[in-house]
């Protein structure tokens, strides 16, 4: 008990944590301030786990119910531990909550085509259900762009997908690739308000059923098409790329691949855009319980990463973006979202499962909140003359895609009300 306590004591800099632990003793930590937050450890085990590997220990011992919050919930948990040890801030404390991170993991791991399929089925093939209980009608499932910190999640989503599409710079009539397409909601807005044909490529069959139907009702089957297949396998020339939220599962040991491909899809005068959870200051080892449990296989890079990969591509960095907060606003909503879910995420998997989901989602907040990870938008070109010499067009394509786009939504009649129980985040 006495590792598990130096540990709290370490990490507990700001507000008041209450822990009950398994011989009924109970023991404050912090210097108070603030909601206190209260959690119970169910056997002498939990500490163990917990001071051996902390991000798998809580995670794991959280999901199992042998952590529980009786004071507060799993977020104000998270936010209490990592709020008081923010990246920028360069606590030594910080290195506590590394222990048990595999280092080199990322020097040998690959993601071959294979294991890219597998990787991908593990969490986008669970079922759509869940992710229509948490998502944007939409179904974009990637960071959402807030111009507004008050905006809602949908506001937010459109947002994203019309400041993406304005850095694309876009002709009626091109050809696009979009690289780890999902549910096809980007596809389908670029053709929408640009007039543009669409490739969407996607590793989940899943999505891919969703994806193709969605065209079929919008009655654009014939110019937005969507293929189960990898990255690799796609041959010929695109005017355009974008690729939204697949970054994060090429791998570090693909990066170079990931890059040399994309250059050769493209055309001469063609334009690309790379949306990705990235990290400041170096990357490094994925985080365990991420790893193990959600997202196997990914890795977050840094700016000199795709900086060194980008450049023996020969792809010029035309314009670089780093949205700092924007994902932690959206997994809010998400979280939000999930919870107000609770019984019929339990009804389709489990109490475990919902626990864990949640925890994910909690640990991406805080992430954003205080940890390392941010968001890029990088946009690549091959010829740097290629795009207009100001970023002046970004403005103002913005600004018409926006416009466009509530023009179809005010001419679109209105769906049904939600059943999901409304959240503010």
């Amino acid at each position: 008990m006495a590792m598990i306590e130096t540990l709290i004591g370490k990490l507990i800099r700001k507000g008041r944590l209450i822990v009950a632990f398994p011989d009924g003793s109970e023991r404050d930590f912090g210097p108070g301030g603030g909601p206190a937050v209260k959690i119970r450890l169910a056997d002498r085990k939990v500490g163990l786990d917990i001071v051996r590997n902390p991000r798998v220990g809580v995670g794991e011992a959280y999901m199992d119910g042998r952590l529980t919050v009786e004071i507060g919930d799993i977020l104000d948990l998270l936010r209490l531990v990592v709020g008081a040890n923010r990246w920028e801030d360069k606590g030594s404390e910080r290195k506590a909550l590394n222990k048990g991170k595999k280092r080199l993991l990322n020097l040998f791991r690959r993601n071959d085509a294979r294991s890219s399929r597998r990787n991908v089925a593990h969490h986008y093939d669970v079922g759509n259900e869940l992710y229509r209980l948490f998502l944007d009608d939409d179904l974009q499932y990637s960071c959402a762009y807030f111009t507004d910190p008050s905006n809602s999640l949908e506001q937010a989503q459109s947002d994203k997908k019309a400041h993406i599409a304005a850095k694309l710079h876009l002709k009626p009539g091109q050809r696009v690739l979009d690289i780890g397409c999902g549910w096809g909601g980007t596809a389908l807005y670029l053709n929408r308000v640009a007039d543009v044909d669409v490739l969407g490529a996607t590793l989940s069959e899943e999505q891919l059923k969703v994806a193709r139907q969605r065209a079929e009702d919008a009655g654009v089957a014939d110019r937005v098409k969507f293929e189960l297949t990898d990255y690799r396998s796609l041959t010929g020339k695109f005017d355009r790329i974008v690729s939204i939220g697949m970054f994060e599962h090429v791998g570090a040991k693909h990066f170079d691949e990931f890059f040399l491909t994309c250059r050769d899809l493209l055309s001469d005068d063609g334009v690309m855009l790379l949306h990705t959870i990235g990290k400041y200051g170096k990357a490094s080892a994925p985080d365990p319980f991420t790893d193990k449990y959600i997202f196997p296989g990914y890795h977050l890079p840094s700016i000199s990463q795709l900086a060194e990969s980008t450049e023996r591509a020969r792809l010029i960095t035309s314009d670089l973006e780093i949205l700092r907060v924007h994902y932690a606003y959206t997994l809010n909503h998400w979280y939000n979202r999930v919870v107000a879910a609770k019984a019929q995420i339990v009804k389709l998997y489990d109490e475990r499962f919902y626990r864990m989901w949640i925890f994910y989602l909690a640990g991406g907040i805080v992430a954003f909140e205080g940890g390392s990870m941010c968001n890029f938008q990088a946009q690549y070109v091959r010829d740097r003359n290629a795009l207009p010499i100001t970023r002046d067009y970004m403005i103002e394509e913005e600004r018409r895609y926006r416009a466009l786009d509530l023009g179809v939504q005010r001419a679109t009649p209105k769906r049904a009300p939600s059943k999901r129980a409304k959240t503010n985040a």
